[in-house]
């Protein structure tokens, strides 16, 4: 069995102790990268058997990683290592968005060390359809999905939504699955967590952390392009507005 590639997790966390030792890398004897290297070994991504290979993010991996982030920084003098793609991604990321992916870093370490990501089940749509996840980790993006998805929140999220005896449509697009449907469409919305997932840390989700979607605009807020991170309700509705050609939005929503 082959070692695995590095996951976006992983990065993020490589990155930041790059970041954080002034964009050097750092030797296999420093305190950091032994610690990075326990850490790696308890992210809930790989099967055990990975785990039992002896360079599986060992510290010397770990070394070799901050050497790539290092190397391949646009101010660096020498020449670069080589490394792939996401590792380039991830250095674009944090370069563009400093603190952004340190604090994806720190909602990640804290998720690891209270014990809650481990007890997240893999959910589906944690991964896109091109095979990467945003660049603050699949983790994150699994905790976000995960909570999207508990009956009681959805729930109490549609109560809210019509009281008053407001119709129940999309937050950004306005298409109302009754109104489209008919009584097969009555009560039915997705529900989608707009707080950045690096700020929502491991605490209960509020109502007002939640909008109502339609499944076309649901997706579209999870969809993910290289270097961006998680699309919020009033971002997708700006590129909306900014995409528009005089078409109109779809009638028939996409699966979930």
């Amino acid at each position: 069995m082959r070692t695995p590639a590095w996951t976006e997790d992983e990065l993020v966390l490589a990155g930041a102790l790059v970041v954080r030792n002034g964009w050097r890398e750092l030797r296999t004897e420093d305190l950091a990268v032994q610690e990075l290297s326990e850490l790696l070994h308890s992210l809930p991504l790989h099967p055990a058997e990975a785990k039992l290979l002896p360079n599986f993010r060992s510290a010397g991996s770990v070394s070799r990683k901050t050497s790539d982030f290092a190397a391949n920084h646009p101010a660096y003098k020498g020449k670069g290592t080589r490394c792939g793609e996401p590792t380039r991604r991830m250095i674009r990321a944090f370069i563009d968005r400093e603190r952004e992916m340190l604090a994806a870093a720190d909602a990640i370490e804290a998720g690891i060390g209270s014990g809650q990501l481990q007890l997240i089940p893999p959910q589906a749509d944690e991964v896109d359809d091109d095979g990467f996840t945003a660049v603050e980790g699949r983790l994150l993006v699994r905790r976000a999905l995960s909570r999207e998805r508990d009956p009681k929140l959805r729930r109490l999220k549609i109560k809210q939504a019509r009281q008053g005896g407001r119709p129940l449509r999309c937050e950004v697009c306005d298409f109302d699955f009754a109104q489209a449907y008919g009584p097969l469409g009555e009560g039915y919305i997705e529900v989608h967590h707009i707080t950045p997932l690096h700020d929502s840390g491991t605490r209960s989700t509020r109502l007002d952390e939640l909008a109502c979607l339609c499944a076309n605009c649901h997706r579209m807020c999870h969809r993910n392009r290289p270097g961006e991170s998680w699309r919020t309700p009033d971002a997708l509705r700006a590129l909306m507005r900014t995409s528009a050609t005089g078409g109109t939005h779809a009638t028939s929503p996409a699966a979930p």
